[in-house]
């Protein structure tokens, strides 16, 4: 999962980026407004962590702006703005979230992944399931017949966009967007190599993961198709 974190304070930023790295998420980061719309124009992410008091432009126009180009970018507004006024005017201007500093750790890092699973349409689980595979997203666990396999990072991260689309097909674009960063790029060779190591450790579980030719991958399971 990407992420763009936009925080003019540089102490928390690193925190911030720590957490969600620790999560496994590839997050970029921005300190202003105007940088942040910009990113949001040209790069793909899965959701915006987005401060108000920001240099430049304030961050409900980054908001605003987003929303008027249509996006439905899942966005959780994390600032030190905490009256009912603010919080109104952060929701009715779009955001899915709203987050008042200080906060604990582990609940923006439950909250960002409650707001991917609900843009996903898994609002009601914690976990991705397809045939004998389950992908707990709380706990980043994945299990074959509920034994535990191990991935590294970015193999559960690849794995959990082809989950995410099971029996669509999602570009290799997608993927390799999924887990870079601008300090971490990640070639698009790297993901075939993902994709290899993870048809490995599923295919005997009767989890295929089949390339579309020109169009990207698919992810479907021996017992039928995804629900």
């Amino acid at each position: 999962m990407r992420i763009l974190l936009t925080e003019d304070d540089p102490a928390l930023a690193d925190l911030l980026l720590r957490a969600c790295r620790q999560e496994g998420y590839s997050v970029d980061w921005v300190s202003d407004g105007v940088a942040a719309d910009l990113a949001l124009s040209s790069e793909t992410y899965d959701a915006l962590v987005l401060d108000l008091g920001l240099p430049r432009m304030d961050g409900l126009d980054v908001l605003k702006r987003l929303r008027k180009r249509g996006s439905h970018l899942p966005v959780m507004i994390l600032t030190a703005r905490e009256a009912i006024a603010d919080r109104v005017a952060g929701l009715d201007s779009g955001a899915d979230d709203y987050l008042s500093k200080p906060f604990a750790l582990a609940e923006l890092q439950a909250r960002l992944r409650a707001l991917v699973r609900r843009h996903h349409g898994g609002a009601a689980s914690a976990s991705l399931e397809l045939g004998k595979l389950r992908y707990d997203t709380v706990s980043r666990q994945v299990f074959l017949d509920d034994e535990e396999i191990e991935l590294s990072s970015r193999e559960r991260e690849v794995l959990s966009s082809l989950l995410h689309k099971a029996g669509k097909v999602i570009s290799k674009q997608a993927l390799t967007s999924a887990i870079s960063s601008w300090d971490a790029t990640v070639g698009s060779n790297a993901i075939e190599v993902y994709i290899h190591r993870l048809r490995k450790k599923l295919e005997p579980a009767g989890i295929t993961i089949r390339t579309v030719r020109g169009l990207g991958y698919l992810i479907e399971s021996s017992d039928g198709p995804a629900d």
